[in-house]
C-alpha cells in the first residue's frame, strides 16, 4: 500500500495544475503608413506605404514598383490571397488621388517649409468581431495638420497653418472618399488578415515536451491522465494483495503438539511436569 501511495503521488505531481482560459484580446487594428511628396529625385519614390496588423509588419508598397512587398510572417501568408490583389490595386488609386490632392495644397507661412511633404496614417479597428474605429492623421511637412475621424464624420484642425487645407477638401468631398476607404476597404483588408493572423500566431508544439506550469491542458486530456493514474494505483494496488496472500499460503502452519513441545522446552517449569 505505501508503494501505490507513492506511486500515486508521483504520478499526480507530473499534472499541470488546471488553469482557467483567458481570452485573448479581441482588439485588432491595421495601420497604413502612407508617404507622399510633391517632389523626388531619381530612386526616391514620391509615394511609400508601409502596413502593420496590431503593430506587426505585413507589406510595404511604393510608387516605382507599383507593387506590394510581403513582410514578417502574416505578409508571406496573405501574399496570393484575394484581399491582397485587391489591396494592391486600392493602393494604386489612392496613390493616384493623392496626388492630385498634393497639388491642391496651399500652407500658411507657419507651414511653409519647400515642396510640402504629406504624411499619413490611416487605421482601422475590429473589436469583438466588429468595426470599432477608423480615422486619418495627416502631417504635412513633419507638423500635425489634421484629424479626420471616419466613424462620425468630423475634422479636427490640429495646426492653425491647415485651415485652408481643412475648407478646400471639405469642400471637394474627400470626406467621403476617406471614409470608404477606411470604414470600407481598411475594415475588409483587417477582417481578411484576421483569418490568417490567428494561424501565425499558434506556436508550434515541440514533441514530447512536459507542459510548463503556466500551460493549461484540455478538459479531455486532464481527464484521461487522472483516469490513467486511477488504473494504475487500482493495478498496483491488486498486485501488492496476491504478493501478500502468496506469501501467506508459503508459511507452513505448525500443530498445537508442536507448539506445546517448543514450549516446554523454552521453559523450565513446564519440563519437571
Amino acid at each position: 500500500m505505501l508503494l501505490a501511495y507513492h506511486a500515486a503521488h508521483l504520478l499526480l505531481s507530473m499534472l499541470p495544475p488546471v488553469q482557467t482560459w483567458k481570452a485573448l484580446d479581441h482588439t485588432h487594428s491595421l495601420c497604413l503608413d502612407l508617404t507622399v511628396k510633391s517632389q523626388s529625385g531619381p530612386g526616391h519614390p514620391w509615394y511609400e506605404v508601409q502596413a502593420s496588423v496590431d503593430k506587426k509588419p505585413v507589406f510595404q508598397y511604393d510608387s516605382d514598383s507599383s507593387k506590394m512587398k510581403p513582410l514578417g510572417l502574416l505578409g508571406a501568408k496573405v501574399n496570393a490571397t484575394k484581399a491582397w490583389t485587391e489591396l494592391t490595386q486600392t493602393l494604386g488609386e489612392v496613390e493616384r488621388e493623392l496626388r492630385m490632392i498634393m497639388s491642391d495644397i496651399k500652407l500658411e507661412n507657419s507651414m511653409t517649409r519647400g515642396p510640402p511633404t504629406l504624411h499619413i496614417q490611416l487605421s482601422c479597428q475590429r473589436e469583438a468581431e466588429r468595426d470599432a474605429a477608423a480615422s486619418w492623421h495627416f502631417n504635412i511637412n513633419g507638423q500635425p495638420a489634421l484629424l479626420f475621424d471616419a466613424m462620425n464624420m468630423t475634422w479636427t484642425v490640429t495646426s492653425p497653418g491647415a485651415r485652408g487645407v481643412k475648407e478646400e477638401w471639405e469642400n471637394k468631398g474627400l470626406a467621403d472618399y476617406f471614409r470608404r476607404i477606411s470604414m470600407g476597404d481598411c475594415c475588409h483588408w483587417l477582417r481578411e488578415f484576421l483569418e490568417h493572423w490567428e494561424k501565425v500566431l499558434e506556436p508550434p508544439v515541440p514533441p514530447k515536451k512536459v507542459p510548463d506550469a503556466d500551460q493549461s491542458l484540455p478538459m479531455s486530456s486532464i481527464a484521461c491522465i487522472i483516469l490513467g493514474v486511477i488504473v494504475i494505483i487500482s493495478v498496483i494496488i491488486v498486485i501488492c494483495c496476491s504478493i501478500s496472500r502468496k506469501l501467506a499460503q508459503r508459511s507452513p502452519k505448525k500443530p498445537k503438539e508442536a507448539l506445546y513441545q517448543e514450549a516446554r522446552l523454552s521453559s523450565p517449569a513446564l519440563l519437571s511436569v
